[in-house]
């Protein structure tokens, strides 16, 4: 049983091992990748925080005038001193200072550090003719693999006696009984971590399959957004209107995204983060010419299964807590890249002893 175990173990990660790299080095960049790339470039994504921002038809127009595309949304930052990022129709973006109205760049996600970066980790940068990322399917094959990689290895571990006593490091020992050493432990302590990280990678291209598991070992159900309702058509739009009245509402808390109507009959979208949220999961719906508030969503008030599931991006990407978890996300980032070469070291010192 042990010697079939260790060659599927041994299968999978030749199967998986190149994918597993890209997943380690890419993953581990994005946990501070939007403070690399603030860092390289300060001057497009910075800007002088005063008192209040322009008006928003009046963002809009300049963005609108100086890329000649239609604005769909405005990213807000939190954080007064990064700028508001616009994306167009026309699949660029916009850098701009909402104090002055000044815009800082245009520029495809994928030019950007952290753009590049995602698109790596997310599907190798590969798109084909029609659009289509089709190498996307096989890191999340890959993640899946990952999962069943670390319940193996656990396996090999719990079946023979002495299974805490083996749960030492030895720094004096030879380098092959090192390595087997750091690569067991190591592995015994990260396998929760790892199968969670994976697990929540997995949810962005297996949504369904990964939803139903949710299901399944939380409380209630995931519960999808409501559908956003219509505005009544009339002569005269008014977003600045729209947004002062959207603002009154959910006001304790942070405006994330703001959804600019493509069609007359649309509304204006505000996607709100509130203080019990991890993420920006709330919604209000303002209607453009009244400033009417139509619906409003506080997803703090969802079931436990839908909280579970709203958490899985920031899980993924550490980012809650405080910067000690992001240090330890960069830390179990790396481990699949470890384990690796670790393993592949562990398999040619067999390969050859078995030899001599």
């Amino acid at each position: 049983m042990k010697i079939w175990l260790r060659r599927c173990h041994l299968l999978l990660a030749l199967l998986s091992g190149l994918f597993l790299i890209n997943l380690s080095i890419s993953g581990a960049l994005l946990v501070f990748g939007k403070e690399i790339q603030y860092l390289v470039n300060p001057s497009i994504w910075s800007v002088t925080p005063k008192k209040s921002h322009k008006p928003l038809s009046v963002l809009i127009s300049e963005v609108e005038t100086y890329s000649g595309s239609k604005v769909k949304m405005f990213t807000t930052p939190s954080e007064p001193e990064l700028a508001w990022q616009a994306r167009l129709t026309d699949k660029t973006f916009i850098s701009i200072n909402q104090y002055t109205g000044e815009i800082l760049s245009q520029y495809y996600f994928d030019d950007t550090f952290y753009g590049f970066v995602m698109y790596w980790h997310r599907w190798l940068i590969y798109e084909d003719e029609s659009n289509k990322r089709p190498l996307k399917l096989y890191i999340s094959i890959a993640s899946l693999i990952l999962i069943i990689e670390m319940l193996f290895g656990l396996y090999m571990w719990i079946k023979p006696k002495k299974r805490l006593k083996r749960l030492k490091i030895k720094t004096s020992a030879k380098p092959k009984v090192l390595m087997y050493q750091l690569h067991n432990v190591i592995g015994v302590f990260s396998i929760l971590p790892l199968i969670l990280i994976a697990f929540s990678g997995m949810t962005f291209h297996w949504k369904n399959q990964t939803k139903q598991v949710v299901n399944w070992l939380s409380p209630g159900e995931v519960e999808s957004r409501p559908e956003a309702p219509k505005s009544l058509v009339k002569p005269d739009i008014n977003l600045d209107l729209a947004f002062q009245q959207g603002k009154t509402r959910l006001n304790n808390g942070e405006i994330y995204r703001i959804y600019i109507p493509t069609e007359v009959d649309s509304p204006l979208g505000l996607r709100i983060k509130m203080p019990k949220e991890t993420y920006a999961y709330s919604w209000i719906w303002v209607d453009i010419y009244s400033g009417e508030i139509l619906k409003t969503y506080d997803a703090q008030n969802a079931s436990m299964a839908t909280q579970v599931w709203h958490f899985k991006y920031k899980f993924h990407i550490g980012d809650f807590i405080g910067l000690p978890v992001r240090i330890l996300w960069l830390f179990i980032s790396l481990l699949p890249l470890f384990f690796v070469i670790t393993g592949a070291y562990i398999w040619y010192y067999r390969k050859n002893r078995g030899a001599r």
